[in-house]
């Protein structure tokens, strides 16, 4: 019984915990190219909404800059167009920015087995 009351209790408060920070426009930070095939899993949630995964693919040997994009590209096809703007700037950055009336999000980094490469988000 213990165990069901902690789950609950995990399950209540995880969403709260992990996705309460939202703004209209997040900077993800590149930095470092991959040194292996490997896969991100990034978590778009909107406020009060469902958590959107966007799985990002990248190949060893690609370079800072073309992680950035590749970041970019998988965002683009799998967030709905009429929500979020996403692109890169400076080369090594990816912003992702609500268009219109969409809510406020959270954007975080829930797993990545790309070596080398470490991803830093920031609230715009």
């Amino acid at each position: 019984m213990n165990r069901l009351l902690l789950l609950i209790l995990i399950l209540f408060a995880a969403p709260s915990l992990c996705f309460g920070d939202t703004s209209n426009k997040w900077r993800i930070e590149v930095s470092g190219g991959a040194n292996s095939d490997g896969e991100m899993i990034f978590s778009l949630t909107p406020k009060d909404s469902e958590g959107i995964s966007i799985r990002v693919t990248v190949k060893d040997g690609t370079g800072e800059n073309r992680v950035a994009k590749t970041i970019r590209n998988a965002f683009k096809e799998q967030l709905p167009k009429d929500h979020y703007k996403v692109e890169v700037d400076d080369g090594e950055d990816v912003l992702v920015k609500k268009k219109g009336d969409a809510k406020n999000f959270g954007l975080t980094l829930v797993s990545s087995t790309v070596s080398n490469t470490e991803i830093e988000i920031e609230k715009e």
